[in-house]
């Protein structure tokens, strides 16, 4: 991890700084202010997202907010990236590498056997270069008629011996 940065679980308290990092990195993408009217309440940080997720957050020393990341996990070993974004000011300085292995970790110690998102189209380049392969696309949850990228990283079962996370490459 960087020295300037570090990463914590989210508090409640957090909500709506998380809330306005949300929109300020979706909106970095270029999207105008309409677009993201539409998005705010799926962009809205959710009490239960804090409390029942794994919901972790990128700060300075100073204690601004950087990134954030929140993983769900269901029983049947499954899990999803809910949220990831990261300050573009702080785009290009390992926030989001940093962020994805924390996530990592944890679907590893949850024993999870595969990591799905819903991408914007923005970052499916990042999600891509985390591991992540395109499967098809799905509706958005805020924009009538948008299709985002469905991906997913299929995690090696590490009660087999495994230790590695790979997309589903048969590699």
């Amino acid at each position: 991890m960087g020295a300037d940065f570090s990463i914590r679980k989210a508090n409640l308290s957090d909500s709506q700084a998380l809330t306005d990092l949300c929109m300020k990195s979706k909106q970095s993408n270029g999207y105008d202010d309409d677009f993201m009217r539409q998005c705010a309440d799926e962009l809205r940080i959710q009490p239960a997202w804090i409390e029942k997720d794994d919901f972790w957050l990128a700060e300075t020393a100073q204690g601004s907010l950087v990134g954030c990341i929140r993983l769900s996990a269901s029983e049947d070993g499954n899990g999803e990236l809910e949220t990831c974004f990261v300050d573009p000011d702080w785009h290009g300085k390992g926030i989001g590498r940093t962020l994805f292995d924390h996530l990592l970790a944890r679907a590893t110690a949850l024993e999870l056997v595969l990591v799905g998102v819903d991408s914007d189209p923005a970052a499916e380049t990042f999600y891509a270069r985390m591991g992540f392969r395109t499967i098809g696309r799905v509706a958005s949850g805020s924009i009538a008629g948008r299709t985002l990228p469905r991906m997913e990283m299929v995690l090696e079962n590490k009660a087999s011996g495994a230790s590695k996370m790979t997309a589903e490459t048969g590699v």
